[in-house]
């Protein structure tokens, strides 16, 4: 059942955690977090998503990764999860700002070493390009930290397939993580999905149940709730297993803040939706242009 995160060697569970929604607006305290993410582990998910923008501002930055990385001293298997964080945005005033120049993605790559509580990060993705800076020059503060030690692998996020192919000009690209669920199918229709797939790259669809601006619409809609009850899960677990089945370098990272949620999305990968369920749901939902960034 396990994945290959690219090319990096590493396989893990077909899906991941996310922890933005931990540490935003609405957050939960630490110990619920903690145990959201214990949850998660004890479901079987050993890979977890996060920034050191998932804060409240800028004077909170690291949070995220600091409560990612306590929780995970705290759990016997902890040390088995593979944590991937990103850099290249601020959060000035709890604006979303990005920040693509090579100094600040060195600090900040700093700033997550410590808050990880590691030596060297699994997987740093570029969270998205920033248009003030050329993206070889971004790209090549992320090959400098590789080569440094301080990153084994290298990722992107909100990226087309043309960025993607100039960063693979300066470094091996192992994953992309593109806003991706059954209702915004862009990741599919700009070719993202097919060309990491034919380059074996791990694509990590952020929002696979919906996300801001589409939750309540996935979980309310009728095909999804009518399939939902014929296999007794919830919407957003036919949301999941749906994902599982575009490609087999499809490893969602669902956000969760409460327990519940955690273990539920640890169990979508069970579902086995049949060939019918498949095309009733791709024929209902129909392809929408890309909208990259966040």
């Amino acid at each position: 059942m396990q994945r290959s995160l690219g090319s990096t060697g590493i396989m893990v569970n077909p899906i991941g955690l996310g922890g933005m929604p931990m540490s935003i607006v609405g957050r939960p305290d630490a110990t619920q977090s903690h145990g959201v993410i214990h949850a998660a582990i004890d479901g079987g998910m050993d890979f977890i998503d996060t920034a050191d923008v998932y804060c409240m501002n800028h004077e909170d930055i690291g949070h995220n990764e600091r409560l990612i990385a306590e929780a995970l001293t705290q759990h016997p298997r902890g040390g088995e999860v593979v944590v991937a964080t990103k850099g290249g945005l601020e959060r000035p005033n709890g604006q979303w700002t990005r920040n693509g120049h090579p100094d600040h993605l060195t600090s900040a790559c700093e700033a997550s070493l410590k808050a990880l509580r590691t030596d060297c990060i699994t997987l740093y993705q570029l969270h998205a390009p920033d248009p003030e800076v050329p993206f070889a020059e971004s790209m090549g503060a992320l090959q400098r930290l590789q080569e440094a030690g301080k990153i084994a692998h290298v990722g992107l996020s909100n990226v087309s397939v043309e960025q993607i192919q100039e960063a693979q000009s300066l470094v091996e690209v192992v994953s992309v993580q593109n806003r991706c669920n059954i209702i915004d199918r862009s990741a599919f229709s700009d070719g993202v999905v097919a060309y990491c797939e034919a380059q074996q790259i791990a694509f990590l669809p952020y929002c696979p149940v919906g996300g801001r601006g589409q939750k309540e619409a996935l979980g309310s809609h009728p095909l999804l709730t009518e399939i939902a009850s014929r296999f007794d899960v919830s919407p957003q677990q036919v949301a999941l297993a749906w994902l599982l089945k575009q490609s087999p370098v499809m490893i969602p990272i669902p956000g969760a803040s409460k327990v519940t949620n955690a273990i539920s999305s640890a169990q979508a990968q069970n579902l086995a939706l049949g060939l019918g369920a498949l095309m009733e749901l791709n024929q209902a939902f129909p392809t929408e242009p890309s909208d990259t960034g966040r």
